[in-house]
């Protein structure tokens, strides 16, 4: 068992930046790879980026690659989401999540565990 806790969301003008923390617990992290997805409001969930246990490859949804970073410090068992250049339709329920095993991957039904979300919202 283990637990997926989110923080560093809020309010942002259209433009700024901001970092979200995932800080795991228990028996997630070590080889698991983890990424993030959100949820717009009436929306279904979207994949927004993954990074892989071992090599740390990443990849990203198009809607933010170039302006989002995911990263992870396997010492903290922690993974971040670096968001610049941050857009209203950024407006989204941040979720992180872990998947069993070391690939990373796109879909939302890989991952096995997932954080509670935080709220982002990007005013114009």
């Amino acid at each position: 068992q283990g637990q997926l806790v989110e923080s560093g969301g809020g309010l942002v003008q259209a433009g700024g930046s901001l970092r979200l923390s995932c800080a795991a617990s228990g028996r997630i992290f070590s080889s698991y790879a983890m990424g993030w997805f959100r949820q717009a409001p009436g929306k279904e969930r979207d994949f927004v980026a993954a990074v892989s246990w071992g090599s740390g490859s990443t990849s990203y949804a198009d809607s933010v690659k170039d302006r989002f970073t995911i990263s992870r410090d396997n010492a903290k068992n922690t993974v971040y989401l670096q968001m610049n250049s941050l857009k209203p339709e950024d407006t989204a329920i941040y979720y992180c999540a872990a998947k069993v095993g070391t690939s990373k991957s796109r879909q939302e039904a890989r991952y096995d565990y997932w954080g509670q979300g935080t709220q982002v919202t990007v005013s114009s």
